[in-house]
């Protein structure tokens, strides 16, 4: 059986992060639990982190922490922050280059069976501890490959999607990253304007 069209292959990644980061803005992500449940959001805010960065965890060396960093386009990187949110990356470019685009922010379809949360459907994966939260993302996805039936994997904008950005229904902003010491002056955060669940405006 051939793949779907609608999946991104790690070859769409192989590129810079900051080419990539706003490239996914309007794409899915998905996410199959151990019992078979999916859960699908939007993406709507990126970040990207490149190499000689010096906000990236790349940046001094590499390190058992940060090596799936260095794995082919397509390898998932997910780091934790604070002892306790866990952070949800895409590596890009070529193996051996540590570039990767942090999602910050997801736009779920629908509100995940047994979640039981005062928040908006809007806001429960508004920033990317929270979407880690919701998505049941940690550490035992790190260094894996984006795979469809695996337990994550993307899919391209809609032809809808994208033909609302094409007209100037739909917009991406693009400014400085936010949670960060160094690196602030790089333009390298995107997100949908107007989109209630953008992480911070």
């Amino acid at each position: 059986m051939k793949p779907s069209k609608t999946i991104v292959e790690p070859e769409w990644l192989a590129r810079p992060s900051t080419e990539v980061a706003p490239a996914l803005i309007g794409c899915t992500l998905v996410r199959q639990l151990p019992d078979g449940e999916r859960l699908r959001g939007t993406i709507v805010e990126t970040e990207a982190y490149e190499p000689g960065d010096p906000a990236s965890h790349a940046y001094r060396r590499r390190t058992p922490r940060n090596q799936a960093m260095f794995g082919p386009p397509g390898t998932i990187y997910v780091y934790l922050i604070y002892g306790m949110y866990h952070c949800l990356n895409i590596v890009c470019d070529r193996p051996g280059v540590a570039s990767a685009v942090l999602i910050r922010a997801l736009q779920l379809e629908f509100m995940p069976p047994g979640l039981q949360k005062p928040e908006k459907l809007s806001r429960i994966a508004a920033g990317p501890g929270k979407l880690c939260r919701t998505l049941q993302i940690d550490r035992s996805l790190n260094d894996r490959p984006l795979q469809p039936q695996g337990p994550l994997w993307l899919e391209h904008r809609t032809p809808e999607f994208q033909q609302q950005l094409d007209q100037g229904t739909l917009s991406l902003v693009q400014t400085n990253r936010i949670g960060i010491s160094l690196g602030t002056d790089l333009l390298w955060r995107w997100y949908l304007a107007n989109n209630p669940a953008v992480s911070k405006f």
